[in-house]
């Protein structure tokens, strides 16, 4: 009898707010090739040679504004889901990150060392994208192949589409939504447009009237696809117009052609075209973080309030809602089911 056990992925952060920790952790994310999809030279060129010799100590001073006194959000907030996920499953649950501790690799090991020789994998990503699922997929793989040989792990897929979590997210959202906004802005996690082609096995993609047709056989993984699935869904269950509803990308690094409208750019301009009360969630993420709680909540509200703004409501990640570990009760136990058809 094999015995089944989840590990829950998320991204990672760095281990303090020293700046060493930071330039380790942004050494390991940004010269993965899956965010960063230059060749190795170029890359660490960008990297090595330009990025963390300035980009450390601005982003531990940002990470510090964030961190509490359990360690960074992030990790805390995959810890409570993942001791609340234990309570609800009678198999063992561990954590592992893609960056950084506790790693993917020890994760696993943490299973393997409690008899577990079949795992659901949960890429805690909604939308598929290069940089999200797809490099989780891939360093888990590499792992099992190199580390573990002998188990099996079963991955969960995106689940933008499925209605429990839609249903979930729609739910979070109606009960922090303001009662007077002039707006509500949904802030999803840019990408490069090129990942957007990268990621598409059938070469339909143009990122432009693809994203809206009900059957485009790209879909499956074309990332802003499923951000604008995720919005028309959640605004079509809370009952809101069209016309109150935006949607931006936040985060863009370097200067390549990233989605969009950019997020900070909307932000800086909507208060002078008469949005004096803005609701905005991050739909990319269900876990808060550096970009939702800094990038969003503090530098998104001073560029709405800098550019004619007047209130600013940040709505938070479902983090460890019960009703959120309750979806991923549910996807996690579809996958341990399938084991048993194998």
């Amino acid at each position: 009898m094999f015995m089944k056990g989840i590990l829950l992925v998320n991204l990672g952060s760095p281990k303090s707010t020293a700046v060493p920790h930071v330039r380790e952790y942004l050494d390991e994310f940004l010269m993965d090739e899956k965010v960063i999809d230059y060749r190795w030279f170029f890359r660490a060129l960008l990297v090595q040679g330009i990025i963390l010799n300035t980009r450390p100590a601005k982003s531990a001073e940002a990470y510090k504004t964030v961190w509490t006194d359990e360690g960074s959000p992030l990790i805390v907030i995959t810890q409570k889901i993942q001791k609340k996920l234990q309570k609800l499953v009678d198999v063992p649950v561990e954590i592992g990150m893609r960056y950084a501790q506790p790693s993917i690799e020890a994760g696993i090991q943490k299973l393997v060392d409690q008899g577990v020789s079949e795992i659901v994998l949960f890429p805690l990503y909604p939308q598929y994208a290069m940089s999200t699922t797809e490099t989780v997929i891939e360093k888990a793989e590499e792992v099992r192949k190199k580390k573990f040989p002998g188990i099996k792990i079963n991955y969960i897929q995106p689940f933008y589409n499925r209605e429990i979590y839609i249903d979930c997210l729609a739910e979070s959202i109606r009960e922090k939504l303001p009662e007077n906004f002039d707006a509500l802005q949904f802030s999803y996690h840019g990408v490069p447009e090129r990942h957007i082609y990268k990621t598409d096995p059938t070469n339909t993609c143009n990122l432009n009237d693809c994203c809206s047709r009900e059957n485009n056989p790209s879909h499956q993984f074309c990332y802003r696809h499923q951000c604008f699935d995720v919005t028309n869904s959640v605004i079509k269950k809370l009952g809101l117009p069209k016309e109150k509803v935006m949607v931006t990308f936040q985060s863009r690094l370097g200067k390549d052609k990233w989605m969009e409208p950019y997020t900070d750019e909307t932000l800086e301009t909507i208060g002078k075209k008469g949005i004096k009360n803005l609701a905005i969630v991050c739909p990319a993420f269900v876990s808060d973080c550096l970009e939702t709680l800094e990038e969003i909540s503090v530098e998104g509200k001073h560029q709405f309030e800098h550019g004619g703004g007047e209130n600013f409501h940040y709505i938070p990640c479902l983090n460890d809602e019960d009703r959120w570990i309750d979806v991923v009760k549910t996807l996690c136990e579809e996958k341990l089911n399938e084991f048993y058809l194998v």
